[in-house]
């Protein structure tokens, strides 16, 4: 690893720390605490990441990544049963993520709403919808799979953005664990059934 990759990955650490200490309140977290905490000269920060903003998106993407691993680990053998229906594994693991977005709202709102402004296949709204997928396991249609996932994530995402008036455009109070609950096994039951409805029309053609 070059001197500038164990730089930058020191300034990622420090500043991913940082995020934690401060509960992703980024308004605390100013390009000269950074410097200062990671033994750096304030320019460096602009040199490696174009702007403080940039960086701090970085750190939360590996955050979230980190996350989202446990919630969905790589699985490779698909004939290995856990006792789960797809429906109980998908609400389980999407209210696992439901979560943690609304206990690191600040990290969680840096995150999607950075995915929203650039999409990109490596982005943390993706790689949950790869994770996701995992959960369906049933012999279905990959896309239609892929299709749902979008679908659920984007509902989440939206939902969590909109938390502070879900009660009143969706009925769901997203505060309470209970209701968020709820809200993911309504939206999950909906878009399985969804998507059994669909596989059958297809079928009959």
């Amino acid at each position: 690893m070059s001197d500038n990759e164990k730089t930058k990955n020191h300034i990622i650490e420090i500043t991913t720390d940082l995020l934690k200490e401060y509960n992703g309140d980024t308004k605390k977290i100013t390009s000269r605490l950074i410097a200062e905490r990671a033994d750096i000269g304030l320019g460096s920060i602009n040199y490696f990441f174009g702007s403080k903003e940039n960086l701090i998106t970085e750190c939360v993407q590996r955050i979230i990544n980190k996350v989202l691993t446990e919630f969905t680990p790589e699985i490779t053998d698909f004939t290995k049963t856990d006792g789960l229906s797809d429906k109980t594994r998908l609400i389980s693991w999407a209210s696992q993520t439901f979560d943690f977005l609304f206990e690191n709202q600040a990290i969680a709102n840096i995150s999607i709403l950075s995915d929203m402004q650039n999409y990109l296949a490596n982005s943390n709204s993706v790689y949950t919808q790869k994770g996701f997928v995992f959960a369906i396991r049933d012999k279905k249609n990959e896309e239609a799979k892929k299709l749902l996932v979008f679908i659920l994530v984007s509902a989440m995402q939206v939902a969590f953005l909109a938390k502070n008036i879900a009660k009143e455009i969706l009925g769901y109070d997203l505060y309470s664990k209970a209701e968020r609950d709820l809200f993911i096994y309504d939206t999950v039951t909906m878009l399985l059934h969804g998507m059994d409805t669909k596989e059958g029309a297809a079928n009959e053609i």
